[in-house]
């Protein structure tokens, strides 16, 4: 039996993916969860099949929670369902390792052909994205820091100094540069700026609601 967790923080929503999965797996044990640290538990407490995961959470607004579940869960596949529709955010989504980006603005219909096409081992992305080799060479970067440099990344993005750094990690100081040359490295890139630009295509704008 399938193992299908569904990661919205929108109970409607979550009901219209449950619908969507379970015409596909009637059978599946469906886990839902409302923020990136609840989808997380439930796939500590027991493996998975498969994550729909959203990107606009409590505890998360962009692509680090995709990278962090791709980096600590290699196995599980990882389904996108997301209002934010740019051709970079799916690029993005595809150059990370997810199995597919599903637009919220899909009807059920759509919704049920791409999860058909990913159970059956495929990856479903909008045909119209057209791949972009500086963006994935740049996701691919972003993809080779571990959990402990992308946490740095951010606070260095937040503006916080070294010494502030290893405070709110509890490290050394030195463990911080060690850590941030790593970066550096990694980004190929030469100073703090320069990273925090890099940084700042994680970023994830959730789109306006145009009123009527």
């Amino acid at each position: 039996m399938a193992r299908i967790i569904i990661a919205d923080d929108h109970p409607l929503f979550r009901g219209a993916l449950c619908q969507a999965v379970l015409k596909l797996w009637p059978q599946a044990e469906l886990v839902e969860a409302e923020t990136v640290a609840s989808a997380r538990d439930a796939v500590n407490a027991e493996p998975a099949d498969l994550l729909l995961l959203d990107l606009h959470m409590e505890d998360s607004d962009g692509l680090t929670a995709l990278l962090d579940f791709r980096h600590d869960f290699p196995a599980l596949p990882v389904v996108v369902v997301s209002a934010s529709e740019e051709s970079r955010v799916v690029r993005a989504c595809q150059s990370l390792g997810a199995s597919g980006f599903i637009p919220k603005s899909v009807d059920l219909d759509v919704m049920r052909e791409a999860l058909a096409q990913i159970r059956d081992g495929d990856v479903w992305f909008d045909a119209d994205v057209i791949d972009n080799d500086d963006d994935a060479i740049l996701f691919e970067k972003l993809a080779s820091l571990t959990p402990a440099q992308r946490r740095i990344l951010n606070l260095v993005s937040e503006g916080m100094l070294n010494k502030q750094i290893a405070y709110q990690m509890e490290i050394s100081e030195a463990t911080v540069k060690a850590h941030i040359t790593a970066i550096f490295r990694k980004l190929d890139v030469v100073n703090r700026t320069q990273a925090v630009l890099v940084a700042k295509q994680l970023d994830v704008e959730l789109p306006e609601v145009k009123s009527v």
